[in-house]
C-alpha cells in the first residue's frame, strides 16, 4: 500500500517516524568468537614447521624473488600483466565497482520527467460536428524526490555491496596468487626436465663406454656376445626414460606460454635451455597461522560474504517498516495556448511513504531466510580456514620429508658412483667378472636418476608450500 501527502507532515508521516526511528535495521557485522580462525590453535605456529627447512619469518610479498633469478622473475611480472584469466578477473573487479557505485547512486536525490501531447474533438450525439477543429493539450510533469532512509534500508544495502566489491577483490588476488605460483612451476619443471635429461645422458655415456670396450674385448677374444648383449640392453634401458623427459619440457614450455597469454608455439625460446633447478639460498619462510589466515585470499573473500549477507538481513529487516522520501512535483497541463499562465501550473511538497505492512508473513520469510545464508557463509568461512590450514601443514611435512629423501638419495649416488668406479677398474684389471660392472653401473644410474627425480621434486613441493601460505597478491 502507498500513501502520499502533499503539504506540512501528517499523520502517516508521524506513524512512520514513530515506527522506525533513526536506527538502522539488522545486525552490525562482527566475526563471530566462535569462528575457527579465532581459535588459539589456528594462530600459532605451525606443527610441521619444526624443521630447520624452515624459518618463521614472515613470507614476501614476491616471493618468488627468494630464488634469486632475474629471468624468472622477469616471466613471473609478464603472466601478471598478460594472462587471460587474471584479465577476466580483473573485469570482474570493474563490474563490482560499478555494482557499488549503482548502489551507493540510490541514496542520491533523483528526478522523473514527463511530457504528453494529444489532440482533443468532442464527438458525442448531440453536438457532433466534424467541422469543428480539435483541441491541442499537453500535459507536463517535474518530480524529484530524496530518500530519508531512516530504517537504513540503503546504508545495509551499501554495506553489503562494498564486502561483495571486496569478495570479488579477494577472489581476483587468489586468481593472482595461482598465475604466478603456475609460471614458476611452470619455469621449474622446464629446468627440472633438462636438469634430469643431463642427468640421464651422462649416464647413457658411461654406458656407451662400457658398450665399446665390451665390443673391442670380444673382438680381442676376451669377451662374448652375451656380454655385448647385456651392455646393449643397459644402455637401450636408460635411453627409453630420455623421450618422456623431452616430452615432458616442451608441455611445460607450452604451458608457460599460455600463461604469458601467448600461443604454445610462441613459448619463449630462451627459457628451453635452462638446465638449473631453481634454488633457496636460505630456510623457506613461513610466518604463523595468524599471518596466513589474514594473507590467504580465500579467506578474506570467504569472511567478506559473511558482512555482506549479514548486511542483507538489515535490508530484508527494513521492509517491516515504512521507506520515506522527501519530494516535490511541478506539474503543468492544459491547451497548448495556456502553457505558461498561472492558473495551468501545481506545485507540490511533502513527505512520501511506501509501506507493504499487509504482506509482514513474506518479509519474515525472507529475514528467516537472510539469516539462514549467514548461518550458512559462517560454516563456510570455518571450511576454508581448516581446508587452508591442513593443506599448509601437509605442504610444509610433505615438503620437509622431500628433503630427507632427496639428501639421502644423493648420499646413495655418490656411494653408487664409488662402487662403480671401483668396479670398473676391477673389471679392467681382470680381477672382476662384466657382470659385476654391469650392476655397479646399473646401480648408479638408478640411484643417480632418482636423485635427479627428488631434487626436481623437491622445487615443487617449494612451490606448493609457497602457494599454499597464500602470496603473491600483494601489490
Amino acid at each position: 500500500m502507498t500513501m502520499r501527502t502533499i503539504g506540512s507532515a501528517s499523520l502517516p508521516l508521524a506513524l512512520a517516524l514513530a515506527l522506525a526511528g533513526c536506527a538502522t535495521t539488522g545486525p552490525d557485522y562482527h566475526l563471530s568468537e566462535d569462528a575457527v580462525a579465532n581459535a588459539p590453535s589456528a594462530q600459532g605456529e605451525f606443527l610441521s614447521a619444526q624443521d630447520d627447512a624452515f624459518a618463521s619469518t614472515p613470507l614476501p610479498d614476491r616471493w618468488w624473488h627468494l630464488y634469486d633469478d632475474p629471468r624468472l622473475d622477469a616471466l613471473v611480472e609478464e603472466a601478471l600483466s598478460a594472462n587471460a584469466d587474471l584479465r577476466a578477473a580483473d573485469a570482474n573487479l570493474r563490474r563490482a565497482d560499478a555494482l557499488l557505485r549503482e548502489t551507493t547512486g540510490q541514496r542520491a536525490l533523483s528526478t522523473t520527467t514527463s511530457a504528453s501531447l494529444a489532440g482533443e474533438r468532442d464527438y458525442s450525439t448531440a453536438s457532433a460536428n466534424t467541422s469543428l477543429p480539435g483541441v491541442a493539450t499537453y500535459d507536463l510533469g517535474l518530480s524529484l524526490s530524496y530518500p530519508l532512509d531512516l530504517t537504513g534500508k540503503l546504508r545495509r544495502a551499501i554495506e553489503a555491496s562494498v564486502a561483495d566489491r571486496a569478495a570479488v577483490e579477494a577472489a581476483r588476488d587468489a586468481v593472482q596468487i595461482s598465475v604466478a605460483a603456475a609460471t614458476t612451476q611452470a619455469y621449474a619443471d622446464i629446468c627440472a626436465a633438462n636438469y634430469e635429461l643431463a642427468t640421464v645422458e651422462k649416464v647413457v655415456a658411461v654406458q656407451e663406454k662400457t658398450l665399446e670396450a665390451t665390443q673391442r674385448l670380444q673382438a680381442g677374444g676376451r669377451g662374448t656376445s652375451f656380454d655385448v648383449s647385456r651392455a646393449r640392453t643397459a644402455v637401450e634401458t636408460s635411453k627409453a626414460n630420455l623421450p618422456g623427459l623431452r616430452a615432458d619440457r616442451r608441455s611445460a614450455l607450452y604451458l608457460l606460454a599460455t600463461l604469458l597469454g601467448r600461443a604454445p608455439a610462441d613459448y619463449p625460446r630462451e627459457v628451453a635451455t635452462c638446465a638449473t633447478l631453481p634454488t633457496l639460498s636460505s630456510p623457506l619462510p613461513v610466518g604463523d597461522g595468524t599471518a596466513l589466515i589474514r594473507r590467504r585470499p580465500d579467506i578474506r573473500e570467504a569472511e567478506r560474504t559473511i558482512a555482506s549477507d549479514t548486511a542483507r538481513v538489515g535490508v530484508a529487516m527494513a521492509d517491516l517498516y515504512p521507506q520515506i522520501s522527501i519530494g516535490g512535483g511541478l506539474i503543468s497541463s492544459g491547451k497548448i495556448e495556456d502553457i505558461g499562465s498561472s492558473h495551468s501550473i501545481g506545485f507540490g511538497f511533502g513527505p512520501l511513504l511506501s509501506w507493504s505492512f499487509p504482506n509482514r508473513p513474506i518479509v519474515e520469510a525472507r529475514i528467516d531466510a537472510a539469516n539462514a545464508q549467514v548461518d550458512a557463509d559462517l560454516a563456510a568461512f570455518d571450511s576454508v580456514v581448516l581446508a587452508a590450514l591442513r593443506g599448509t601443514e601437509t605442504a610444509l611435512e610433505t615438503y620437509a620429508r622431500g628433503m630427507e629423501r632427496a639428501e639421502t638419495l644423493g648420499r646413495a649416488a655418490q656411494s653408487a658412483k664409488v662402487s662403480a668406479d671401483q668396479a670398473e677398474k676391477l673389471f679392467h684389471f681382470g680381477r672382476s667378472d662384466f657382470l659385476s660392472l654391469l650392476n655397479a653401473q646399473g646401480t648408479l644410474a638408478t640411484a643417480e636418476v632418482a636423485h635427479a627425480s627428488a631434487e626436481a621434486a623437491l622445487v615443487d613441493r617449494q612451490i606448493t608450500v609457497f602457494l599454499a601460505l597464500g602470496g603473491g597478491w600483494q601489490g
